[in-house]
């Protein structure tokens, strides 16, 4: 292990013992996150995705950050998908369970909202499954436009406020690797199981948990840019 992989790991752990292992700091989370929920989800997306996308830079070329990458542009088109996320939960979490009481399976609310039980677990899966399948290709596809426009503008923070250039951004995406391996692979094998075990856990925590999951996606993305590579 390299100083800079243990320097992403010393980060990682500042970043969730105190909480975890004071409880004035464990506390003191949940006040803030209940009263200012969108803020919270701005600062979880824009730290712990960002730190995923490092991650998935450190896998593919030896490093956590180059010229050119942007890690701050990054993190601030974060913290905004991070609240678009925050609406997706709450949209999801809601009208998923009022829906399947709507076809009959009146139970359904007070089931996600009781103890752990397997109606639980199914409707903790129909909300991951909704949200996966109606919102999460649109996130996807705007987070792949967004940093193809942060490496055409060199990485800077000015870059970001750049004209976007949607119709030329989105005619350079490998649709193949977008398709085939994004959507078609992660979607149904990794997102939907990984925020099935979101939905199943306290509200306080779904979102920072989500944000947790940000850097899986780093992971993923690097996986997907050395397939569209190939």
């Amino acid at each position: 292990m390299k100083k800079q992989d243990i320097l992403f790991v010393s980060i990682l752990l500042a970043l969730f013992l105190p909480v975890m292992l004071i409880p004035s700091m464990y506390e003191g989370y949940n006040i803030f996150n209940k009263d200012h929920g969108m803020v919270m989800s701005f600062l979880k997306f824009a730290i712990l995705a960002t730190m995923g996308e490092a991650l998935g830079l450190r896998i593919k070329t030896g490093v956590y950050n180059q010229t050119g990458f942007g890690l701050v542009p990054r993190a601030i088109v974060w913290g905004f998908l991070g609240l678009t996320i925050k609406l997706a939960f709450t949209v999801f979490t809601k009208g998923t369970p009022a829906f399947l009481a709507y076809l009959g399976l009146d139970w359904a609310p007070q089931a996600i909202a009781g103890e752990l039980t397997l109606q639980k677990v199914f409707v903790a899966f129909c909300i991951s499954s909704a949200m996966n399948l109606i919102y999460a290709p649109v996130m996807m596809t705007l987070h792949k436009m967004t940093d193809t426009h942060i490496v055409n503008n060199n990485g800077t923070v000015s870059g970001l406020f750049r004209p976007f250039k949607g119709g030329d951004i989105i005619s350079q995406i490998n649709w193949r690797v977008q398709w085939d391996f994004v959507f078609c692979k992660t979607i149904p094998f990794f997102w939907i199981p990984a925020h099935t075990l979101t939905f199943l856990l306290p509200e306080q925590f779904q979102v920072l948990f989500a944000a947790i999951l940000g850097i899986a996606l780093g992971v993923i993305l690097a996986t997907a840019s050395l397939k569209g590579k190939k």
